[in-house]
């Protein structure tokens, strides 16, 4: 079997995963809605909007799957894989705003914790089914996390939502079988937090990758000495830009300045495999120069075209 064709292989699996995970919490996450109405459970109800941002991440990550594979047209020259960005970053506002929702409901309920009437027998059940589909998904999403860094991503979501479970569970025991009422709104609050910090991650992650920032992990100041180290005909190395279109797609141009009669495709392959293995950087654009830079001096520009 090819590369080419293993690589297609296990995206076709990885796909498969996650559309069934996301099946799978999205009823989950509907059940969770209804029982948190039907029992009174503010945390029910928590847990289901924590599903649903993990549903959100898991489409987003199946969507990213699927786009990626994408052929660019005449419009869209960098395709369609930017699309999982600006939904990451739409999702990412609404968890804010559901956050907001939780914790002033939750205020609410503790301050008049009298007046809470909490069916734990629904709630308890509810949130059993809650953790074990989260637990199944993640065992799902497993053999395939070490793979593909856009299902890691969705595997972390998932076992926070884990968390949430067992945490809605927590206050569902303590309701019935201590009657402390106020373990709901108190847990909900600590399922907001969840929220907001995976809330917070996914928007700053997306607004970067908008910004057309630096990926993480890379230092320009690295990746240009890199690659001055690699061709010995290489002088200089200026304009250096590296940014991502999605996750995972690494992009980069620079200007290379190199000695007058070396080799420039030597050159222009050393530098493309330095980018490449050192920095997983595949889709780059190279210009090659022999004197002084043509965006500083376009009258170089002319003089090399004359000659």
């Amino acid at each position: 079997m090819t590369q080419d064709h293993a690589h297609h292989s296990h995206a076709e699996h990885g796909g498969a995963a996650l559309g069934l995970a996301f099946a799978l919490t999205c009823a989950m996450l509907i059940a969770e809605a209804v029982g948190g109405a039907v029992s009174g459970s503010l945390a029910l109800l928590a847990d289901a909007g924590h599903m649903l941002v993990d549903a959100a991440s898991l489409l987003l990550a199946w969507a990213a799957a699927y786009f990626a594979t994408r052929p660019a047209d005449a419009r869209r020259s960098f395709g369609y894989a930017r699309l999982e960005v600006l939904a990451g970053f739409t999702n990412a506002l609404v968890q804010v705003l559901l956050v907001a929702w939780i914790v002033y409901e939750a205020v609410a309920r503790l301050m008049a914790l009298h007046g809470i009437e909490i069916r734990s027998g629904v709630m308890l059940g509810v949130a059993l089914a809650g953790f074990v589909v989260n637990a199944i998904v993640l065992r799902m999403l497993h053999g395939h996390e070490r793979q593909d860094i856009n299902i890691a991503g969705a595997s972390l979501h998932v076992l926070g939502d884990l968390l949430g479970s067992i945490a809605t569970v927590a206050a569902a025991l303590l309701v019935r079988y201590l009657g402390w009422n106020f373990a709901d709104p108190a847990l909900s609050l600590l399922v907001s937090l969840l929220i907001l910090r995976g809330a917070w991650m996914l928007l700053r992650r997306s607004s970067h990758i908008l910004l057309e920032g630096v990926p993480e992990g890379l230092a320009p100041e690295e990746i240009r000495a890199a690659v001055a180290q690699a061709d010995a005909d290489i002088l200089e190395v200026h304009h250096l830009h590296v940014w991502q279109i999605a996750s995972g797609s690494r992009m980069a141009t620079l200007h290379a300045r190199l000695r007058e009669g070396a080799d420039a495709r030597a050159g222009l392959l050393a530098i493309k495999s330095v980018l490449r293995e050192k920095f997983a950087i595949d889709h780059t654009t190279v210009e090659i120069e022999t004197c002084a830079c043509a965006d500083d001096e376009p009258d170089c520009a002319q003089r090399a075209h004359r000659h």
